[in-house]
């Protein structure tokens, strides 16, 4: 996928961040769609100033469809090479068993 370039979003190893930060993309898009307000963005991620905070948004807006089809891939890829916990310890998974 190619993004539009921006002095808000840069593209690390395959995600896209926050300029200057190690929070992603995602994680700002995430709240903002469950409503939070810009503020209270900021302070879920402190690291964060409220300026980026909204040229994220913006970028975000933006770009809307690009950045749901980069999330929905994001979540398809963890979904693939991360087994579900029944999977990767199955004794967890058995009720009243414990593991010796």
């Amino acid at each position: 996928m190619a993004f539009p370039a921006s002095p808000y979003i840069e593209e690390r190893n395959g995600g896209l961040y926050v300029a200057g930060s190690r929070v992603s993309l995602d994680s700002v898009a995430v709240l903002f769609q469950e409503g939070a307000s810009p503020e209270r963005i900021v302070e879920s991620f402190p690291t964060l100033k409220l300026s980026q905070v909204y040229g994220a948004i913006a970028y975000y807006l933006e770009n809307e469809k690009l950045v749901k089809e980069y999330m929905e891939e994001s979540q398809r890829e963890l979904e693939r090479t991360v087994p579900p916990l029944s999977q990767s310890n199955p004794e967890s998974s058995r009720h009243g068993e414990t593991a010796s």
